[in-house]
């Protein structure tokens, strides 16, 4: 059984699935903090803060076969000291007709921010 954080995280997460397979920017925004942080998994180019994501995610979605990538959380841990939690799990990328790219493993650090968890750093390692 999830604990409430974990499962309002587990959500978010979905959220932000649904949102990129959509293409949906207004529905990112809110799921990233302002100064959220990105490690891409090949080139391990590092996208700093919610505009810059937003930027290049409109880029992503603008292309005509573009990828759509899906996080899948394999175990989530919220600290019990802080309004924190670290999140690991499996990445893959499909073309917009379904072909496989890429995939490999991801880490995030979430954050409660009011009510709602954000995420506040992502790390992506592609290994296949």
């Amino acid at each position: 059984m999830h604990t409430g954080a974990e499962l309002e995280i587990r959500l978010q997460r979905a959220a932000f699935n649904r949102a990129l397979a959509a293409g949906d920017l207004p529905a990112i925004g809110p799921i990233l903090a302002p100064a959220a942080i990105l490690v891409t998994g090949t080139d391990s180019a590092l996208i700093s803060g919610r505009k810059a994501q937003l930027i290049a995610w409109k880029r992503e979605f603008a292309a005509t076969d573009r990828s759509i990538y899906v996080r899948t959380p394999q175990t989530i841990t919220v600290s019990p000291v802080e309004p924190i939690a670290f999140e690991q799990g499996d990445w893959v990328g499909t073309t917009s007709s379904g072909i496989r790219q890429s995939g490999g493993i991801y880490s995030a650090k979430w954050r409660q921010i009011g009510a709602a968890w954000c995420i506040e750093a992502e790390l992506y390692v592609t290994l296949s």
